[in-house]
């Protein structure tokens, strides 16, 4: 393997920005379009399940066919064959997680605590049309830009409506904190599971 190793042969790795119990998220550079981007990265110990390879796919569907100024794009997916990683490409968004705003009880003015749920809702409207629970709406997955726009992201445990369940009935998918009655008892989803969120 050579020093400079392209994920997927296109993407060059700058840094680490974050990391989850599914995926490992990277700032890269787009060899070919030029321009930086977040590269999600399944996590290792999940490459050899099939069950989440099927998830991974399935969000960069799903989500791919979202096009909304309040939803982070999706531009590509693909796999590393020479690492056996599987991987999506989005949108990099420079910005501050909500969750970071919030740290250490800070709180919000009014008027833009209703700017970043009016956003979060605009994106999961977006989503909600075209089929797609998000599951997982909380304040790290909501990204205020410098211009005060907010950009919902990580659809890490999307589904869309109408696929065939890659989930077993009865299994939870969330963040406890922010988990719909539904959602905590194993039960179906809907979109008003991420309203509730």
């Amino acid at each position: 393997m050579s020093d400079e190793h392209l994920i997927g042969g296109r993407y060059r790795e700058i840094e680490k920005i974050g990391s989850g119990g599914m995926s490992v998220v990277l700032k890269c550079e787009d060899t070919v379009l030029q321009r930086t981007v977040a590269l999600k990265l399944l996590a290792d110990h999940l490459v050899g399940d099939d069950d989440f390879v099927t998830r991974f796919r399935h969000e960069a569907l799903a989500v791919a066919r979202l096009q909304h100024p309040n939803i982070v794009q999706v531009f590509d997916s693909g796999a590393d064959v020479e690492r056996g990683q599987h991987f999506i490409v989005m949108e990099y968004v420079e910005g501050t997680p909500l969750s970071e705003m919030l740290r250490g009880g800070r709180k919000l003015d009014p008027d833009r605590a209703v700017a970043i749920a009016a956003d979060a809702c605009a994106a999961l409207e977006c989503a909600h049309r075209a089929g797609v629970i998000h599951r997982d709406v909380k304040p790290a997955n909501l990204i205020v830009t410098p211009d005060g726009t907010t950009k919902l992201a990580d659809f890490g445990i999307a589904k869309a409506a109408e696929m065939t369940r890659v989930t077993q009935v009865g299994s939870v998918l969330g963040t406890v904190a922010y988990l719909s009655p539904e959602q905590a008892t194993g039960g179906d989803t809907g979109p008003q599971s991420d309203t509730y969120s």
